[in-house]
């Protein structure tokens, strides 16, 4: 296919001034669409909001890959627990996340962007087919790449997928968009007295097993030396001001 071959490719948008990073991948949890109040399935006015962020960060000339959990919909490990076999509970997880996907593709393509859907597990009537080559080819034209369906692999988290992603297409960071404000030493919802990092190395993450993030995605991370950042999705402009480097969050990396 034409599309395969090695080509001279359109410039990309000049990244603007103050901007950290040049192509990122961000991972949104599938809960983190239920808005502030939780629950099960997609709340529109979350998912018109990051989708306007998202834009706005895009037309600044950072590339933007995503992976999109699918936890508001179907848990994988939660079929798994109430006697469902595992690897088909895992496969209507990444089920879960292709509708989020195209959720956010329509959110996005209302906001003038280019998006592309491209998923792990083949459903050609509804997106491409995850190719490393060609997804880079999306990102350097300014698309917004949504890469669905986890790994396509049972036993494999989104956090993990988005990780994989992020190093295959040469991400500068992986950043994690959750509900809480950053990663805590207790869950914050439960702890009043919870204390938040502002920065870990990927070893001690790994050592105090900190939930916010599996522990396979973190050990890719720290072999390939990429940074993660995570921080509160529902804040408005957030998504904008960790890719200006703004000390939000929590930050894993190697020690300086």
């Amino acid at each position: 296919m034409t599309e395969e071959k090695d080509s001279i490719l359109p410039p990309s948008p000049s990244l603007a001034a103050g901007l950290k990073y040049r192509r990122i991948v961000l991972k949104i949890s599938g809960e983190a669409l239920c808005g502030e109040e939780g629950g099960f399935g997609i709340r529109p006015e979350t998912l018109h909001r990051v989708a306007a962020e998202i834009a706005e960060l895009q037309r600044l000339g950072v590339q933007i890959g995503i992976v999109v959990g699918g936890g508001n919909i179907f848990r994988g490990l939660k079929g798994a627990s109430a006697g469902m076999d595992r690897s088909q509970s895992d496969y209507m997880g990444m089920l879960a996340t292709v509708i989020n996907s195209l959720a956010l593709q329509d959110s996005l393509e209302k906001a003038s962007v280019s998006t592309r859907v491209m998923t792990a597990l083949e459903i050609r009537q509804i997106a491409e087919p995850y190719i490393r080559r060609r997804a880079m080819r999306h990102l350097e034209k300014g698309s917004v790449v949504i890469f669905a369906a986890g790994t396509g692999n049972p036993y494999f988290s989104t956090d993990t997928a988005a990780a994989l992603r992020a190093m295959e297409v040469q991400a500068q960071a992986l950043f994690k968009a959750t509900k809480v404000e950053g990663i805590y030493d207790r869950d914050p919802r439960r702890h009043e007295d919870a204390q938040m990092f502002t920065r870990l190395t990927y070893d001690r993450f790994l050592v105090d097993k900190i939930g916010v993030m599996d522990s396979t995605a973190v050990t890719l991370c720290r072999e390939n030396r990429l940074p993660i950042r995570v921080f509160k999705l529902t804040t408005r402009g957030n998504i904008l001001r960790v890719c200006r480097g703004e000390d939000i969050g929590t930050v894993v990396e190697e020690e300086a």
